[in-house]
């Protein structure tokens, strides 16, 4: 089944394009965002790849910040390590805020080690992902140009998972303020009771900091839910696989579809890029024929899914000329 990505993905608001490695995520990323600028829409490109070629590709400084790269067509390269920094200097501070002063060196030493911590850069990464969305405009398209298939998956997967750990939080907090109030009206016939609640002398002290940190959860939690909620509205996020009609990327695809599909999310369409000639020589008429059995492959694997057919373009996808040629073959 075939139909143009431009209008299948027209209306929405938010665009995820993923896949495997080297297949070309980002220049269908940035082809789409280009074409949907050309339109009159306000657009930004974001990649969530470690190994960023949005730069390469425009041939001009993209980093942290967004940059222009056309008119109307802005692009951003989400820097996981400094954006993991932010994310652990946010929560150092308020930490400090919240603990014991005698705490303080724990609270530093765990942070220490949780920066290289497996998962760590993920839920960064998704934290600034979650205030791009929140921070566009009504009328702007963010098209995410995610990491390799893996970690897309995971991706997708943690805003679930990062809300339901910040609910256990919330109830955790609400077990103990309760404990601790429980423990206060005893006070006065057990010391004890007082010496594990903290000083008797600061209560109003001790309500200001569960208050934060009430403050702190609920206002994470928020923004997880608001970001599921948009990652699960078929109306307005869609996901692209792109793909190449190769044994692995296929299978790759295959299994990134039931992911995105088993996370809530809607798969818009596949993109089959750099698709050999038949009629350039033996070779690549050899290669177009190989490539014909993947590309049924993926047909009967996911048979309802759109299937959009790029040719290996004669010249490289570089600048502005480059992107306006691949998006010629997605209109």
């Amino acid at each position: 089944m075939t139909s143009p990505l431009t209008e299948l993905t027209r209306h929405r608001d938010v665009l995820f394009v993923g896949g495997k490695g080297g297949v070309g995520k980002t220049a269908v990323a940035s082809a789409l965002g280009l074409a949907r600028a050309r339109e009159g829409r306000r657009t930004l490109v974001v990649s969530t790849d470690p190994a960023h070629n949005l730069g390469h590709l425009w041939g001009r400084p993209v980093g942290d910040s967004p940059v222009e790269l056309a008119p109307l067509l802005r692009g951003v390269e989400i820097d996981p390590g400094r954006t993991t920094d932010a994310h652990l200097s946010a929560v150092r501070q308020t930490m400090r805020r919240l603990m014991p002063e005698h705490l303080q060196g724990e609270v530093d030493k765990h942070l220490d080690l949780a920066r290289d911590a497996p998962g760590t850069h993920e839920a960064a990464v998704l934290e600034r992902v979650a205030e791009v969305v929140e921070q566009r405009a009504a009328d702007e398209l963010v098209v995410i140009d995610t990491a390799p298939s893996g970690h897309t998956s995971r991706l997708v997967a943690l805003p679930e998972l990062m809300q339901a750990w910040t609910e256990g939080l919330l109830r955790r907090q609400d077990r103990s303020a309760r404990f601790g109030a429980a423990l206060r009206g005893l006070e006065g016939d057990d010391q004890a009771a007082a010496d594990v609640v903290g000083s008797r002398r600061s209560p109003d002290r001790r309500s200001r900091r569960d208050a934060e940190i009430r403050e702190v959860l609920d206002r994470r939690q928020q923004r997880f839910r608001h970001l599921r909620t948009v990652l699960q509205d078929h109306d307005r996020t869609g996901f692209v696989i792109v793909t190449a009609a190769e044994r692995l990327p296929v299978l790759e695809s295959v299994e990134l579809h039931e992911q995105l599909t088993r996370a809530g999310m809607d798969v818009v369409a596949l993109v089959v890029n750099k698709r050999s000639p038949g009629d350039a020589g033996d070779l690549l008429a050899a290669r177009r024929t190989l490539e014909e059995g993947y590309v049924e492959q993926l047909a009967s694997a996911l048979p309802h899914l759109s299937v959009i057919q790029v040719p290996l373009l004669a010249g490289e996808v570089l600048g502005e000329e480059g992107l306006t040629a691949l998006g010629r073959h997605l209109a």
